[in-house]
């Protein structure tokens, strides 16, 4: 679980440049929630999850997270980047950012089954590599029989599966996933958004999902959030967010914001 209390973000404050990309926004979301994140380009998405995952200090408000292992809520407003990586997932556009390409597939997936569990000494032994090879075979590319390959040979829909396999193997509180298909040819972006779908019913991971492509935003997880100038102007549920439809979500902005969409062919592909 995830919750912001009245978090705002200012970007070079008191100079002619200011700009406010985020606006008190207080926002919970459970555990097992998959929330998918709309909006224009400027409307505080990225800035709200580099906020989350500390890459950015809000100018004011609260962070806290619930870990699964313990069930307790810690303020993390202001713990480092590197430290919420630990349980805070992310993936984004860029497929060549989650793998490290000198290196071979096993010893990618080893640095991601020692972040799984901390404490532990494993080895790459037969056994370990057997492991690999099963999860490997869910991804359904032929991936489990090229373990002593380096990840850079693979293309950029290999690599986006396996780095949202690995994120998963990590065992995240959180995942965040920023534009995860947006670089993707369209048959290597569905692939990835069906285990996308699969992976958090399996392991009733949290994600928040940012996309551009509508389709994605309304056929996927239980929960949708649009975001306008740093604020939150929809917040649709389960059932409701199941009826929707793009022309439903247009009129709606239309009927909040008085005024029409900005970089409509951005949010309604």
């Amino acid at each position: 679980m995830i919750r912001t209390e009245q978090i705002s973000m200012v970007f070079s404050p008191g100079t002619p440049d200011e700009n406010t990309a985020l606006r008190n926004i207080s926002l919970t979301v459970g555990r097992g929630d998959f929330v998918t994140v709309i909006g224009s380009n400027g409307a505080g998405k990225s800035t709200l999850y580099n906020v989350i995952a500390g890459t950015l200090s809000p100018a004011s408000g609260r962070i806290f997270i619930q870990h699964d292992e313990t069930g307790g809520e810690q303020d993390i407003t202001r713990e480092p980047e590197f430290r919420r990586a630990r349980y805070i997932g992310r993936i984004f556009q860029n497929p060549l950012l989650g793998t490290a390409g000198k290196m071979t597939l096993a010893d990618n997936m080893m640095i991601c089954r020692r972040k799984g569990y901390k404490g532990l000494k494993i080895s790459l032994n037969a056994e370990m590599r057997e492991y690999f090879r099963e999860r490997l075979r869910v991804l359904d590319m032929g991936l489990e029989n090229r373990l002593n390959d380096n990840v850079e040979q693979f293309s950029g829909g290999q690599r986006q599966a396996l780095t949202l396999l690995m994120t998963v193997m990590s065992k995240p509180s959180l995942l965040l996933l920023d534009e995860h298909t947006a670089a993707l040819d369209p048959r290597n972006a569905e692939i990835v958004m069906e285990l996308t779908r699969r992976f958090a019913a399996e392991y009733g991971l949290t994600v928040m999902m940012i996309t551009h492509n509508m389709t994605h935003a309304l056929e996927y997880g239980n929960r949708l959030l649009m975001m306008d100038s740093g604020d939150i102007l929809l917040d649709l549920r389960d059932g409701e967010k199941a009826r929707l439809t793009t022309e439903e979500v247009v009129r709606r902005f239309r009927s909040i914001k008085q005024r029409e969409l900005d970089n409509d062919e951005l949010l309604l592909r």
